[in-house]
């Protein structure tokens, strides 16, 4: 059977809320057996890139912010959203490293993609592995950023995995994407 056997076809659309950070649709959908489905609901975002970030004497960047949705300051890898303006993915986590940790890195390996949920998310994290960062400024936030930067060593960030304290999935998935591209885990 191919990959596309199972698709569904999109009988209609319609949008039912549109904001900055929020697009929510209405689909209407067949399956390939016939049936209908009324009243399916996508969330549309921009896609989303984050970078497991190294910097040129060995340290581990993360972040720390305040998490709303969660009720919790969360430590996380850096990054964020993909920008109009940005002209790749790259280039669009390059921009999110500098912006939200000062860091501009020599090198930016692309590792994959992976989907917060492809039931009702229309969008993809796309993950990197940076590697020799070096501090070129200060931060340049949104308005609406706090982020505090943590650096630290492998011992320091492999404990941070082993306690279960990032727990942002999308970064963990990030975190073991990066792992195993950099040699640091094995399977059997």
């Amino acid at each position: 059977m191919s990959d596309t056997a199972l698709n569904w076809k999109t009988l209609s659309s319609e949008y039912v809320y549109k904001d900055n950070w929020l697009t929510a649709r209405k689909d209407k959908c067949e399956t390939p057996d016939g049936k209908i489905i009324e009243d399916y609901y996508v969330l549309e975002y921009t896609d989303w890139a984050t970078a497991l970030p190294i910097t040129e004497d060995g340290k581990i960047i993360l972040v720390k912010q305040y998490r709303h949705a969660l009720g919790e300051t969360s430590i996380e890898l850096p990054g964020g959203c993909i920008d109009d303006t940005d002209a790749t993915i790259e280039d669009g986590i390059r921009r999110e490293l500098l912006e939200e940790t000062g860091y501009a890195f020599e090198k930016v390996h692309y590792l994959g993609r992976t989907s917060a949920n492809p039931s009702t998310n229309a969008n993809l994290m796309h993950t990197f592995v940076a590697t020799g960062g070096k501090k070129v400024q200060d931060q340049h936030l949104d308005a609406n950023e706090q982020i505090e930067i943590m650096e630290v060593s492998w011992e320091e960030f492999l404990q941070l995995v082993d306690e279960k304290r990032i727990v942002q999935s999308m970064h963990m998935t990030a975190i073991f994407y990066a792992l195993r591209y950099l040699d640091k885990i094995k399977f059997v």
